[in-house]
C-alpha cells in the first residue's frame, strides 16, 4: 500500500533561495516550513499548499 502522501510531488524547482521578507522560496513559492514539512504532509496538506503558490509566486515576481 502506498503511503497518502506519495501522491503529489514537490514543487521544488531547484531554485532553493528564500525571501528575506516573506519567507517563502523564491523558486517554488513555499515557506521553509512548508519545506521542511514537504515528506511529513498528507496529500490533503500538499493540496492546499499547492492551490497557494500561483498567488504566492506572482507575489514573489512582483517584488522582484
Amino acid at each position: 500500500m502506498l503511503n497518502e502522501a506519495n501522491n503529489i510531488e514537490s514543487p521544488c524547482k531547484l531554485i532553493c533561495e528564500l525571501d528575506i521578507t516573506n519567507g517563502h522560496c523564491k523558486g517554488c513559492g513555499r515557506s521553509r516550513e512548508e519545506i521542511a514539512r514537504w515528506t511529513r504532509y498528507t496529500d490533503a496538506e500538499r493540496r492546499l499548499i499547492m492551490d497557494c503558490l500561483d498567488v504566492r509566486m506572482k507575489y514573489l515576481m512582483t517584488k522582484s
